[in-house]
């Protein structure tokens, strides 16, 4: 995600030129005719606050275990401290269409610094949290922070980056991506390890003070656009995903009893009939349905969200076969990943700059083909027979898909959007991607209960809990193979991805001049 630097450009009212005239130059990053100021200070100093919410994503399924051991320690349900994660992505999700907009009309640096401020507070709030519960409200505020904050993000680049160099910015936040994934589980293990699960969040306080300082100074404000919200659209769209989510969360603690059934079935007619409002509203949908006639933003929306569905599901059963079933710690664990991070991380930035200049197809082909191998690998490795430096090595494979797939997906599906719609365009994908990683994490957490039933009859009902640390002999090979056949729905649903990822075309080629000239024609309407 990133950022733009640009010169100053808010609204005047009264008796000033007409926006567009000589006395008034259109303003915004690239207004015609004036050579605009480079968007990377912008970009670096928002990274920061985008590399917190991944870096607190993957603290997070580092120290469930841990979490579970400390607030939930008498159950053998594992979709209990799953909410902790689920929470944070519903919340995350259900408001980004409208963040986008109120981007767009109140500026983005405005709202990205509400944002960032709400998830430092509530980062404070959840390390102080003594029960699940807590936690679980705690994280709900959280993901509305990172939900205010992430379309702003993508919106500035889109504003401030023409087409033909957002490859580049999108290689730096694939590459902030890949760091994230290192120093998240890193720092997580350590910090659970040495200080307790609490302070994987209050490390959240200090880096969110840095963040807000340096948007503060270095993030430009742009122009900004009147918008009308769609009161309507929000609550059908909450409703609707808070059903399907809590139906797929729950449905295995309650035996998938027909009041389940009925609440998935009807959370799934109330985004039907969402999203037929948002074709027959009359002022401004919170959809604009007509971006979707850009076959690019279509195919990668819908590639976004089987990648968000991997990407969150894959690490639940990973990190519980290896902590639980192979006693590692939490550190232990994270360094299991460090090939993948390191190799994500260095490759991601070539990998944006060889798609300024490439077909999508070439990157993204590959790159999600290579993260479905390496979750296949990590299934057939996951039993107690395999020694512990052999998860290295689809790690290191599904570094090399990543750098193919996080940038290339982004800088695909906002190309060709319009300045004047960068914000709902990033709101919608952002949304999208988010609404994805909910029905993973509510898909994996049923997914796991069930494999546990079946290779563990009674499970659920036995005494004791799954959350006390290391197993017991006699239940390793079951709770094994278990988390083993887990890990196969992500993998299945990433070759989906791979499938999607072929209606991709080549983006047209615009030129900064054009692009500068489009851009500010936009600012002057």
């Amino acid at each position: 995600m990133t950022t733009p630097n640009t010169p100053d450009a808010t609204r005047t009212t009264g008796a000033a030129p007409a926006p567009g005239s000589a006395a008034h130059p259109p303003t915004g990053a690239y207004a015609a005719g004036h050579k605009p100021r480079s968007p990377w200070p912008a970009l670096w100093a928002l990274v920061i606050g985008f590399f917190m919410i991944l870096v607190d994503t993957t603290i997070v399924s580092v120290a469930n275990p841990a979490i579970k051991a400390a607030l939930d320690p008498d159950t053998n349900n594992l979709d209990n401290v799953v909410w902790v994660t689920s929470a944070y992505l519903l919340a995350y999700a259900v408001p980004l269409l409208i963040t986008g907009r109120l981007g767009d009309r109140f500026g983005p640096k405005n709202i990205y610094l509400i944002g960032l401020s709400v998830f430092t507070l509530a980062s404070l709030w959840c390390g102080l949290s003594g029960t699940l519960e807590m936690l679980i409200i705690a994280r709900a505020v959280q993901g509305l922070g990172a939900a205010l904050m992430t379309p702003q993000t993508m919106a500035v680049i889109t504003r401030t980056f023409p087409p033909n160099r957002r490859g580049a910015a999108m290689g730096l936040w694939g590459a902030t991506a890949g760091v994230a994934t290192l120093v998240g589980p890193l720092a997580g293990g350590l910090l659970v390890d040495g200080l307790g699960w609490e302070w994987i969040f209050f490390i959240n306080i200090p880096v969110g003070i840095i963040a807000f300082v340096l948007a503060w100074i270095l993030v430009p404000k742009l122009e900004t656009h009147p918008h009308r919200f769609d009161i309507v659209g929000v609550v059908l769209s909450a409703v609707g995903l808070f059903l399907i989510v809590f139906g797929l969360q729950e449905g295995e603690k309650y035996d998938w009893a027909p009041w389940v059934w009925a609440m998935i079935a009807g959370g799934v007619a109330v985004m039907a009939l969402f999203i037929w409002t948002q074709s027959r509203t009359k002022s401004e949908p919170l959809v604009p349905l007509p971006l979707f006639r850009e076959r690019n933003f279509s195919v990668s929306n819908l590639a976004i969200s089987l990648v968000g569905f991997t990407v969150t599901s894959m690490s639940l059963p990973l990190m519980f076969f290896i902590q639980l079933a192979r006693g590692l710690t939490p550190t232990e664990s994270a360094l299991l990943l460090i090939p993948m991070a390191v190799l994500s991380g260095v490759l991601a930035p070539f990998a944006g700059r060889l798609l300024d200049r490439t077909d999508p197809r070439f990157l993204l082909v590959p790159g999600l083909l290579l993260v479905a191998g390496s979750l296949f690998w990590y299934s057939s490795l996951m039993n107690t027979d395999t020694p512990i430096w052999m998860f290295l090595l689809p790690s290191a494979l599904m570094g090399i898909g990543n750098a193919g797939m996080w940038g290339p997906l982004a800088t695909t599906a906002t190309r060709n959007l319009p300045p004047r719609q960068a914000g709902a365009g990033a709101g919608i994908y952002n949304t999208t991607r988010t609404v994805g990683s909910v029905i993973g994490s509510a898909s994996i957490a049923a997914f796991m209960q069930a494999r546990l039933e079946a290779n563990l009859p009674g499970a659920s009902e036995a005494t004791g809990g799954f959350g006390g640390g290391t197993l017991p002999p006699f239940v390793v090979d079951g709770f094994s193979q278990a988390m083993a056949q887990a890990i196969l729905l992500p993998a299945a649903v990433m070759l989906v991805g791979v499938v999607v990822v072929m209606f991709l075309r080549r983006p047209r080629t615009t030129s900064t001049e054009n692009w500068q000239a489009a851009h500010a024609a936009d600012a002057a309407e």
